[in-house]
C-alpha cells in the first residue's frame, strides 16, 4: 500500500482510488491507517443487494501528503 502511494506520488497523482468489498475487513482497516477515507458505498448487482453484499470505494488525497 504504502510502494503505491509513493508510485502515485512521484508521478505527480493527486489522488488514489480504490475498491475493496465488506468482507475484506483487514484490507479495509490497511487502507484507513494510511490515510484512506471510505468515500461510497454501493452493491455492485441485484444479487449483491439481495443478499446485502456491499462494496466499500476508499479515496487517498496525495496533495497534502509528504
Amino acid at each position: 500500500c504504502g510502494e503505491v502511494l509513493r508510485f502515485t506520488r512521484a508521478r505527480g497523482y493527486g489522488a488514489v482510488v480504490l475498491t475493496t468489498s465488506v468482507v475484506q475487513v483487514a484490507a479495509q482497516r490497511l487502507y484507513e491507517s494510511q490515510g484512506f477515507r471510505k468515500v461510497a458505498t454501493f452493491s455492485p448487482s441485484l444479487l449483491a443487494r439481495l443478499i446485502c453484499f456491499q462494496m466499500f470505494q476508499y479515496h487517498c488525497d496525495l496533495t497534502g501528503r509528504p
